[in-house]
């Protein structure tokens, strides 16, 4: 089984869709995934780690007979992000699957020579993960998504459903440039159709409960991320 297949097996979890079964040419190699994410660490009953999990099942990589995961999670912590993919780097992983675009925009700057799967991130052309969908470059792909589209979408349907909306506190992490685009987005959308937006972006665990203090005072608000 060639590399390029393995991680085809990946982008296609990530993005559920599958191709056909590939036949594997070398059942005896083991593989290693590497796992990245910014939160907590993923467990058993996490939905993108059942998915992946499954999908790669699909393509004939089983955990525990020839696929070994390898997960690394900052705790919102970015700053230990370069350490983790060092770490990733040394347990000789062959692909490193990233969750969010810290993650994403660490891995492409210090993992060396390994390929690097995308989810999450938003719009990896404006976020300036990628040159271009067509031609990515570098060692980095995965999967593009429209969320800053989503977000605006999002808005104008809660303003169908709630004409007499004024008002949308909007919470996200300002450390992640992906969410805060998508804020960007939502916030022009509202103004558009007459919606004012409180921001309330948070980059540590305690600005949790200001932000939702400042929600609080201001009045009746719909919360939205």
């Amino acid at each position: 089984m060639q590399r390029r297949d393995f991680i085809k097996g990946i982008v296609l979890s990530a993005a559920t869709a599958w191709s056909h079964a590939v036949q594997a040419q070398q059942r005896d190699k083991i593989y290693r995934v590497g796992l990245l994410t910014n939160g907590a660490l993923m467990g058993s009953t996490d939905e993108r780690r059942k998915n992946l999990v499954s999908a790669l099942a699909a393509q004939g990589f089983v955990e525990g007979r020839n696929l070994i995961l390898e997960q690394r999670s900052a705790d919102a912590q970015p700053r230990r992000l370069v350490g983790l993919v060092k770490e990733l780097e040394a347990a000789n992983v062959d692909v490193i699957v990233t969750f969010g675009y810290p993650p994403a925009l660490t891995a492409k700057n210090s993992a060396t020579g390994i390929p690097v799967v995308v989810t999450g991130a938003g719009d990896p052309v404006a976020t300036g993960l990628v040159d271009g969908l067509a031609k990515p470059g570098g060692h980095l792909t995965g999967v593009t998504e429209l969320s800053g589209d989503l977000s605006t979408k999002r808005l104008e349907i809660l303003k169908d459903a709630l004409p007499n909306l004024r008002r949308v506190a909007m919470l996200w992490n300002a450390d992640d440039f992906g969410m805060t685009l998508r804020y960007q987005s939502a916030q022009t959308a509202a103004g558009v159709i007459g919606v004012n937006v409180q921001a309330l972006g948070v980059r540590e665990p305690d600005d949790f409960d200001r932000a939702f203090a400042e929600m609080h005072a201001s009045g009746p608000t719909l919360f939205s991320w």
